[in-house]
């Protein structure tokens, strides 16, 4: 049994001595990226703000709002419906009311904010 073992170690180490024994790396062509160029002088990729804040505010006619703020502090998604559809508000800095078409704003982020829907009135809200 040992003597099997020992044939078996010794054709290993004659088999790993048939290997390649240059100290240079091995550099295997592919096919050229057609796109190099493109992506070197690409403009960088800005991702999309991520959600900093969410808060849910009660209005002086005891209507809900649901508000997300936005990491870039120029973005705030409206929903008047936990799980409805979300209207799109920007601010043209940080720190000025979020507006869209159609009549929607938020002015302020904090825990009392006035928002106006259309068909509404503008309000006061708080969290």
């Amino acid at each position: 049994m040992k003597s099997y073992i020992t044939l078996i170690a010794a054709a290993s180490l004659g088999l790993l001595s048939a290997c390649n024994q240059n100290d240079e790396p091995e550099v295997v062509g592919g096919p050229r990226d057609p796109m190099a160029a493109e992506l070197a002088n690409a403009a960088p990729v800005e991702l999309p703000p991520s959600v900093k804040a969410n808060k849910q505010f009660r209005c002086k006619d005891n209507s809900l709002f649901f508000v997300d703020y936005m990491s870039d502090d120029k973005t705030a998604l409206l929903r008047t419906e936990k799980g409805g559809a979300a209207t799109t508000l920007k601010a043209a800095e940080a720190g000025q009311p979020f507006t869209a078409e159609g009549g929607y704003t938020i002015d302020g982020s904090g825990d009392n904010v006035t928002i106006t829907v259309p068909g509404k009135s503008a309000q006061a809200c708080h969290v």
